[in-house]
């Protein structure tokens, strides 16, 4: 994590000195998480919320990457008619995104995303259980969104779709239980502020 931390930043020195209108900035929002899959029963979305920082780097005045490091909080609650539970799953997310913007501050966006379990825990009846071992430490999404950058402010708003691709359900530590899959979906509606912006126009 310190490896892709450090490449970030440095890629943001290199786009500060070398882009054109290269961008930094923070960006929160809520998610509307759920869990999919075969191994998953009455499973309902869960309202958390995610926050991190942003860099816009710029390959032509339309197209740009953006890299992200983002507190995602994510999970379900669940709900058979007797019973009811959540369970909360925390990650560090770095979705990297290749952002088309036109002229008017209409944007799509999309690209990969890998996620590093942070915690895990799953509250019923006031009680509290650890699940991180039940869990594998990384997940890899696609992300899929649109957006609107607001005219003459530092702000844009943007809806996206966390689409999970692999498993995050431990097998080697769910003895019995081995061909279950676990899947994250998440939907996010946030803003985002720039703080600064670099570079030729």
């Amino acid at each position: 994590m310190k490896k892709l931390t450090f490449l970030f930043l440095a890629g943001i020195s290199f786009a500060t000195t070398n882009a054109q209108q290269f961008q930094f900035g923070v960006k929160a929002g809520a998610n509307f998480a759920n869990l999919n899959g075969d191994g998953v029963q009455d499973a309902k979305t869960l309202v958390s919320v995610n926050a991190g920082v942003y860099a816009k780097l710029p390959l032509t005045h339309s197209v740009s990457i953006q890299p992200e490091l983002v507190y995602s909080g994510q999970g379900a609650k669940y709900d058979d008619g007797t019973a009811s539970a959540s369970q909360h799953i925390n990650y560090f997310n770095i979705p990297v995104l290749l952002k088309y913007q036109n002229f008017t501050g209409f944007f799509i966006e999309t690209g990969p995303q890998i996620g590093f379990l942070l915690s895990a825990n799953i509250k019923e009846s006031g009680v509290s259980i650890d699940d991180k071992s039940g869990l594998n430490s990384t997940d890899f999404s696609w992300v899929f969104g649109v957006g609107y950058k607001i005219p003459t402010t530092h702000l844009s708003i943007d809806a996206r779709y966390n689409l999970g691709i692999s498993n995050i359900y431990n097998s080697d530590q769910n003895s019995g239980s081995n061909n279950n899959t676990v899947h994250n979906g998440i939907f996010q509606f946030g803003l985002m502020y720039t703080l600064f912006t670099a570079g030729r126009k």
